[in-house]
């Protein structure tokens, strides 16, 4: 049955120079289930439609200017019958419809969002390809100590740092890399983690996000 757990997994634990340094066995609660595919669905279309900006908008036969007169007498020019030369039908007419600034949002329940991380979390595991850091800190904003790590963890593809707070120096350092993204624990969301071929989690952030999810 989708979301029960699996056997606990024992990921590598690196520093910032590649070297293995260590081990960590991941709680199976939350790195160990099977995923729910259709949860996981689920919430990246919650989160692709709560990113819509909904402001698209046209105008309506009665917000185009003009048209006040009538553009021919109603009988006797041979002519159809025609009261504006903004409706529709006209060049230069409104729009039928016409779509107006909404908004897409819409929640998902508790219990829906919690499976479908556990499920993207878990897979990222199952697939190897979760990495965890001992630690990351920067002294300075330097886009290639960011790049020079990268390259030691051999990540040469789109991943994911999730950090266990806001580093300002580590989040910035690596803004400009292409592919690469950071987060924290709080604002960590299944859209990111699927969207990202490598998840790469700082060890102190693998404890809260057991602490919040298991």
């Amino acid at each position: 049955m989708r979301g029960e757990h699996t056997k606990m997994a024992d990921v590598k634990v690196y520093d910032m120079s590649g070297n293995e340094i260590s081990a960590i066995t991941l709680d199976d609660a939350v790195f160990g289930v099977e995923p729910n595919r259709e949860l996981m669905h689920a919430a990246v279309v919650n989160y692709l439609a709560n990113q819509r900006q909904g402001t698209q908008s046209t105008l309506t036969r009665t917000e185009v200017r003009g048209g006040g007169k009538k553009p021919w007498r109603q009988k006797g020019t041979g002519r159809a019958r025609h009261g504006s030369t903004r409706s529709p039908i006209w060049r230069h007419g409104g729009v039928a419809l016409a779509p107006k600034p909404r908004s897409y949002r819409y929640s998902l329940n508790k219990k829906v969002r919690r499976i479908a991380m556990k499920s993207a979390l878990s897979a990222k595991v199952a697939a190897s390809e979760m990495l965890v850091l001992d630690g990351l800190k920067m002294d300075e904003y330097k886009t290639k100590n960011v790049v020079k790590m990268l390259g030691a963890l051999n990540v040469d593809r789109k991943a994911l740092i999730v950090l266990d707070a806001v580093d300002k120096k580590i989040i910035k350092s690596a803004a400009n890399i292409p592919g690469i993204k950071t987060t924290q624990v709080n604002t960590l969301c299944v859209y990111d983690i699927l969207n990202h071929d490598k998840l790469i989690v700082v060890k102190d952030a693998v404890a809260k996000i057991e602490e919040v999810y298991a």
